[in-house]
């Protein structure tokens, strides 16, 4: 049986628009642990399909919640890797309809153990644009996002414009030339980072999940990426030491955690 979310989450305050109605099937404490996004293409080449379910796997056991959009290919390898107890699945339908029906069994699975999220009436069919909106909802989960293969002008780079907007650091798989024009992009653009290594990538990413969970208020509120005037206006006392401590950084006009 699907419900309403029955309050804010505080991670979607990142979109343009709030979603007026969020229904789910599942856990929802998933929401309040950490949570990274992974997307990528439909098509993955042996090596993207291999290095996905070793990176969700990884980053699942060592505690990171994995949201995806359960469409086929990484997104299936992405819950797959994390385990359907610890994977938050965000359609593009109404959240009766299992889509894609090649996934139907996994995102029953996911109901189960882990969580389903849809924005769509509960019989919504899925239309173009509303892969868009589902798109921006996985990116707006997660404290990071990860491409793990995409071409330029694909849906999984309209997530990476979501990431943009929102602050959001990108992580990619680095890939041979000619194979994933989109990520090799990003890296060229200086608009993402590559995982160059699995392990360290894990264990990085799950210290700054654990540094998030014992944040002060300053620092919480300095992860959202406000302009310098207003953390002035809201933490006039503590701005001046972290800036000269190298806690934080001020690039573009706007407030970052180092």
């Amino acid at each position: 049986m699907s419900q309403c979310v029955p309050w804010q989450i505080k991670e979607l305050e990142a979109m343009k628009k709030y979603p007026q109605l969020l229904y789910y099937k599942g856990s929802l404490d998933l929401l309040s642990r950490p949570k990274i996004s992974i997307v990528g293409t439909r098509r993955p080449n042996p090596y993207t399909r291999a290095l996905t379910l070793e990176l969700s796997k990884k980053l699942s056991t060592a505690g990171m919640v994995i949201v995806s959009g359960a469409a086929a290919g990484v997104d299936t390898l992405a819950h797959e890797g994390a385990g359907v107890d610890n994977t938050i699945a965000v359609l593009p339908a109404g959240i009766d309809i299992r889509y894609p029906k090649a996934n139907e069994k996994l995102i029953e699975w996911i109901e189960k153990k882990g969580l389903t999220l849809s924005q769509f009436e509960p019989d919504f069919i899925a239309r173009e644009w509303s892969f868009v909106v589902r798109n921006e909802i996985v990116v707006a989960l997660g404290d990071a996002l990860i491409v793990t293969e995409a071409d330029i002008g694909s849906g999984s780079m309209r997530s990476v414009e979501f990431a943009l907007e929102m602050g959001k650091q990108i992580y990619v798989l680095p890939h041979r030339i000619r194979e994933s024009e989109g990520t090799h992009k990003l890296l060229n653009e200086g608009k993402a980072i590559a995982i160059e290594e699995i392990d360290t990538f894990v264990a990085m990413m799950t210290k700054s999940a654990l540094n998030t969970i014992n944040d002060t208020p300053f620092l919480a509120y300095c992860r959202t990426m406000p302009t310098y005037e207003e953390v002035i206006a809201r933490f006039s006392d503590e701005i001046f030491e972290a800036e000269l401590s190298g806690i934080i950084e001020v690039r573009n006009g706007r407030v970052v955690v180092a």
